[in-house]
């Protein structure tokens, strides 16, 4: 006997199916009164049902990822734009056959940055060796934002070390793609910025914040606010590249003009070094073998 469950997913799989034989004769997809709501892609994109596309951004991320057994992550963030040293490389090589000058200073700025990348990567595999040795339940997953540069990095890595890893994509007008080394099962899509950045936080255990440019600045400080203002607890926020991050922003001015308090200094650290991020998250929460409550 077909429980109610079965039933249901039959119904939907057959709304579907017929949905996709529309489409595979060649059909115009028109509006059609009589197709069933959530089988109808033009109502559903409708301004109307936005509320009900947040929910489904909202959950269908978070159903995958409890599903697949992620329930703490360490959300790493930095710039799309550094590449890895082996592609730093090949562009000075390049650069200094052109005889460019101009092309040649990006081309030695770029092997520079690259060492960011390969931080960035080394720290995803510190991460993910470490989760290896624990129950599943209390494991360490890298989550990023899934893009190239520094979060292809710490996917990267994480996924050298033969551990799960999450990324969190956003659709945007020049075609960002995913990197190719998030795990497919948990490698998402966003069409909202503020789900996506929703998501970052719900089963974030800390954030390590690699230079960056804009997207960076931005998930950095919506995080710091949120636990500035108490609206989630407190967790590890790691700057990593004190001359970056020190030269970019004064924060003891901020101090001076009284527009922070001196206390809010402590809610992030400086590091150099991927040992010393794991290390500020170990201390934090006075980790060893264990995983953060």
């Amino acid at each position: 006997m077909q429980t109610p469950r079965d039933l249901n997913e039959r119904t939907l799989a057959d709304a579907w199916d017929d949905l996709k034989a529309h489409a595979d004769a060649g059909l115009p997809l028109q509006g059609d009164a009589y197709r069933l709501a959530f089988a109808d892609p033009e109502f559903l994109l409708r301004r109307e049902t936005r509320g009900i596309r947040f929910q489904l951004e909202m959950l269908k991320p978070d159903l995958d990822q409890q599903a697949q057994g992620v329930a703490n992550t360490i959300v790493v963030f930095g710039s799309a734009r550094f590449v890895s040293p082996e592609a730093a490389q090949e562009q000075l090589a390049q650069a200094r056959a052109s005889g460019n000058t101009q092309a040649l200073a990006r081309a030695e700025r770029d092997v520079r940055n690259a060492g960011h990348y390969e931080q960035a990567r080394r720290f995803g595999r510190l991460v993910a060796e470490h989760s290896r040795r624990l129950p599943e339940h209390e494991r360490l997953y890298i989550c990023t934002g899934g893009g190239p540069g520094v979060m292809e990095a710490a996917n990267r890595g994480a996924h050298e070390a033969g551990a799960l890893n999450v990324g969190l994509n956003i659709a945007l007008p020049h075609e960002q793609t995913h990197n190719p080394y998030i795990s497919p099962s948990l490698c998402f899509k966003f069409h909202y910025f503020a789900l996506r950045k929703m998501h970052f936080m719900m089963r974030a255990k800390a954030l390590v914040a690699f230079p960056g440019g804009f997207g960076t600045l931005d998930e950095l400080f919506e995080i710091l606010t949120l636990v500035q203002t108490g609206k989630s607890e407190q967790v590890p926020v790691v700057l990593y590249g004190s001359s970056f991050w020190k030269r970019l922003i004064n924060f003891d001015l901020l101090v001076e003009e009284g527009v922070i308090a001196a206390a809010d200094l402590e809610l992030f650290s400086f590091v150099d070094t991927p040992e010393a991020a794991w290390g500020a998250i170990q201390s934090f929460y006075r980790l060893e073998n264990g995983t953060p409550g």
